[in-house]
């Protein structure tokens, strides 16, 4: 029985530590976020707090060349048209190094958001400083913030990548639904599905 209780104790502590971010600076829930400022592909500089009287943010780490991201895409516009009205504005940030996927240079992301008409601002993050500040792992994830800038959900918009029609479960969806009637969601982490996100290496 004891040595029951001491798997049991350590894969209890597996499964709380694979639910947190990867990095101990990543942001979990309930940590305040600290503002940005980032180049938008409309050529203006876009912080948080350019945005007057919103109830929060959907912050997406996200970008062009992902299959994920691609197949979000449209889920992501979809978000902003559905939320932004309401108080919770889309705000998408590129985090990939566009010298290790060219695909996701500033350019070709402007040719993105012109291409597909997004509705929502669409961001460099050219220092790949945000994301790690984030802790963003994937693209895409979400953070979901508070108007105060507290984190109060992170992770995955919904349970099914590939199928839309058959989505069962709308993370994104709950936890903002959650937020606009002071409340906290029921599910207020889950992991992001989609591709590593692509850094710059330095050299010693």
């Amino acid at each position: 029985m004891k040595r029951l209780a001491s798997i049991l104790v350590l894969l209890s502590g597996v499964f709380l530590l694979s639910m947190r971010p990867p990095s101990p600076s990543s942001y979990l829930i309930g940590d305040k976020a600290e503002d940005f400022n980032l180049q938008s592909t409309d050529g203006v500089m876009v912080s948080l707090a350019s945005y007057p009287d919103v109830k929060g943010y959907l912050v997406v780490f996200t970008c062009n060349h992902c299959p994920y991201s691609q197949l979000y895409e449209q889920r992501i516009i979809n978000l902003h048209k559905k939320f932004a009205p309401l108080g919770v504005p889309v705000v998408a940030i590129n985090p990939n190094s566009p010298e290790i996927v060219p695909e996701d240079s500033f350019d070709n992301m402007k040719k993105r958001a012109e291409e597909k008409r997004y509705p929502f601002n669409y961001l460099q993050d050219r220092e790949q400083a945000v994301y790690q500040k984030f802790g963003a792992t994937r693209t895409p994830h979400v953070f979901l913030l508070d108007k105060d800038l507290y984190v109060r959900y992170i992770g995955a918009i919904d349970d099914n990548a590939e199928a839309p029609n058959l989505v069962k479960k709308r993370y994104v969806e709950d936890a903002v639904a959650a937020l606009l009637n002071d409340d906290y969601p029921d599910v207020e982490f889950t992991r992001a599905i989609g591709c590593t996100i692509k850094k710059k290496m330095v050299a010693k």
